[in-house]
Formats: C-alpha cells, sequence, structure tokens
C-alpha cells in the first residue's frame, strides 16, 4: 500500500507583483498569510511503521517558514518572482534534498481562496 502523510505551516509575507489585472494594487508591497502543506509518500517503515517521521519532516520545515516568514519575498534568494508557483518550487527544492519522497507541495491565501498545487 501507498500512504501520504502530510505536515503544514503558515507564513505572513510582503511582495510586490507586475500584473495586467489588478496591476495597482498588485505594484504596490502588500502581504498576504500564506499556508503550506508538504506530502510525502511511501510505504511505512517495517520497523517503525511509519512513511517518514512527522517530527523531522516538521524540523525541516520550520526552517524553510524562518525563511519566508517576516520577510519581503521580492528579496529571497532563489525565489524568484513571487508567485505562488514559485513558492511552491522554493519549497519542494528546500525539502526534496532531505525528504525524497517528497509526493506534493500547496500554497495557498486562504483569505484570498486561491492556491497552487505542486505534484511529483
Amino acid at each position: 500500500m501507498n500512504y501520504e502523510i502530510t505536515q503544514r505551516f503558515f507564513f505572513d509575507a510582503a511582495h510586490t507583483l507586475k500584473r495586467a489585472i489588478e496591476a495597482e494594487g498588485s505594484r504596490r508591497i502588500h502581504g498576504h498569510t500564506y499556508h503550506c502543506e508538504v506530502s510525502l509518500a511511501g510505504t511505512p517503515h517495517e520497523k517503525s511503521g511509519m512513511v517518514s517521521d512527522l517530527g523531522l519532516l516538521r524540523a525541516h520545515l520550520d526552517a524553510v517558514r524562518d525563511q519566508l516568514d517576516h520577510h519581503y519575498l521580492d528579496e529571497i534568494a532563489g525565489l524568484g518572482v513571487p508567485t505562488l508557483e514559485n513558492l511552491c518550487t522554493f519549497v519542494w527544492r528546500a525539502t526534496e534534498s532531505k525528504f525524497s519522497n517528497i509526493a506534493s507541495v500547496h500554497v495557498w491565501r486562504e483569505g484570498m481562496g486561491d492556491g497552487c498545487r505542486l505534484r511529483k
């Protein structure tokens, strides 16, 4: 059987964005509360009974969160344009070196009703 386990975190951050619609407000510095969920997939290990130890994933994601929380996303090295798509990619890349069984990263803004999911 194949299982998927998840861990969530949130962060508050500011950014700007150049776009054709809602252009004026997007160009000004503004902020959001972002939510992120990382999923790992696999078969539970025979001895531990776990796909991966969620405590280890949580500790790793705390470090990723620290890179984003209360920061100006336009200045985050390796993020690029601060879109939901690039946030998914940033979290994926920051996580895949420690957890090769990453299955998806979901980033969303609850207050806006929008989000993005990156899958393997």
